[in-house]
């Protein structure tokens, strides 16, 4: 299935019902008072989310959500229906905008949470209430007040604890196959991911994180070339980031993380400081004898003083370790932010 990561959406809330005109007729009651009823409220739209759903795909064809309109008000006092509220199910981490403005309207964190997005009308007043010692027999009722209408803009960011980041072809989604029970499509000539996949990456008995597969980077992704970039937003909530090198005899891994930091850095100051580790992938590549001189090489062209972790995704060689030292990370940055809400 294709993943749609932004939605536009038309929700109107239901109008409030109208007041009621009438006056007790009854026999031998010759001057029955007013006896017109309020009309009921309409019902609001909330959007709430659901963590069984995890796309936008069901909003490609259906967008107009319409909550009901409330009952009018009628004779003897009797007051209209009220209209139970629309309740809309997104994906958890769907955030909401007014699709015209561009103003945040809200963010759908938690399983269950609901945001109002429509306020349904207020029900309109019969003519019972606009009686007095003064006006014993008015004529005047209120209409209910109209419901909210607004385009919406939707927009669902992966909730992910750690994110995949490369060039194309550096092995992104056979790491993620490698390791979690995501099947994003792999193949044995340059290909590159479509689409953002999640997989659920279990290293032992209740110990699991969520993983992050994204479309690859290429060189000016940052003014809008390649699909990389539409999605580098799903890597903003992620804790840890795993950058991928291809270590093929062919590639240039020390130039390919040069211009993957250089994107990063256009795109996102904030993500480029992420916490993030070097993976060299395809190492099974290289000559037994070359391999270790090779990591060395680009380790030291590179500068780098973070973890480096040389894998064959392919063969699943050294990912044990990778999603081992990756978990630990995880429940490390757990325990931080518990003692830290405790404090």
């Amino acid at each position: 299935m294709k993943f749609i990561d932004e939605a536009t959406i038309e929700v109107r809330a239901g109008d409030g019902g109208n007041g009621c005109v009438s006056f007790r007729r009854e026999k031998f009651v010759p001057f029955g008072g007013p006896d017109g009823g309020d009309g009921g409220d309409g019902g609001s739209v909330y959007l709430q989310a659901d963590s069984s759903i995890n796309t936008l795909v069901d909003f490609r064809h259906n967008r107009k959500f319409l909550a009901q309109r409330g009952g009018n008000g009628a004779g003897r006092n009797c007051t209209g229906k009220s209209r139970e509220d629309l309740v809309v199910k997104v994906p958890v981490g769907t955030i909401v905008h007014e699709h015209d403005t561009e103003e945040l309207i809200g963010e759908l964190l938690r399983d269950g949470q609901r945001l109002l997005v429509a306020q349904g009308g207020f029900h309109g007043l019969g003519n019972t209430r606009f009686k007095s010692s003064t006006n014993r027999a008015p004529r005047q009722s209120k209409p209910g007040t109209p419901g909210e209408r607004r385009q919406l803009r939707l927009e669902l960011k992966l909730l992910a604890d750690l994110g995949l980041l490369g060039m194309p072809n550096a092995g992104k989604s056979t790491l993620i196959r490698a390791v979690s029970s995501a099947r994003p499509k792999v193949a044995d000539y340059p290909f590159t991911t479509l689409y953002p996949n999640l997989g659920v990456v279990s290293v032992s008995a209740h110990r699991s994180f969520v993983m992050a597969d994204v479309p690859g980077l290429i060189e000016g992704a940052a003014q809008g070339a390649g699909l990389g970039i539409q999605f580098l937003k799903h890597l903003s909530r992620t804790r840890l980031l795993l950058h991928l090198v291809d270590m093929s005899p062919i590639a240039d891994p020390v130039q390919d993380v040069v211009t993957i930091m250089n994107e990063l850095k256009a795109f996102s100051p904030e993500l480029a400081e992420r916490t993030r580790w070097l993976v060299l992938n395809k190492v099974d590549l290289l000559p037994q004898e070359e391999r270790e001189q090779r990591c060395r090489e680009v380790v030291q062209a590179l500068d780098w003083h973070g973890p480096v972790f040389e894998v064959s995704a392919l063969n699943r060689d050294g990912t044990d370790a990778l999603v081992h030292a990756a978990m630990d990370f995880i429940e490390q940055q757990d325990a931080l932010a518990d003692d830290a809400q405790g404090g």
